[in-house]
């Protein structure tokens, strides 16, 4: 879960990103105020982004979990959603959270 203080939640995009040594960073998917969400398709399957408006949070699920999901998971805000194929951000990912480390042991 990521807490957001500070900002405005409604008037922004929330994201997941991971990090691995093998992948680099690799989007996960965004959410915004609504509820409305966007995927990575190749990572959609396992992946769930809620939002709690009352207290300003947002929060990533995983299902059926591997070794390969060990990663620094980061919570990043955006002000626009993914578009296209490639899925590449029209704008960029302007605050980020501290990071947490997930270990999975196979």
């Amino acid at each position: 879960t990521c807490a957001v203080s500070g900002a405005s939640f409604s008037g922004y995009y929330w994201n997941w990103i991971r990090q691995t040594p093998e992948k680099g960073l690799e989007w996960i998917g965004q959410i915004n105020h609504g509820g409305s969400t966007n995927y990575n398709p190749s990572l959609r399957s396992r992946f769930t982004i809620s939002v709690d408006t009352s207290k300003n949070q947002f929060s990533l699920r995983l299902t059926s979990v591997t070794a390969a999901d060990t990663a620094v998971y980061y919570c990043a805000r955006s002000a626009r959603f993914y578009l296209g194929e490639t899925y590449r951000p029209l704008g960029y990912f302007d605050s980020w959270g501290q990071g947490t480390l997930v270990t999975v042991s196979s």
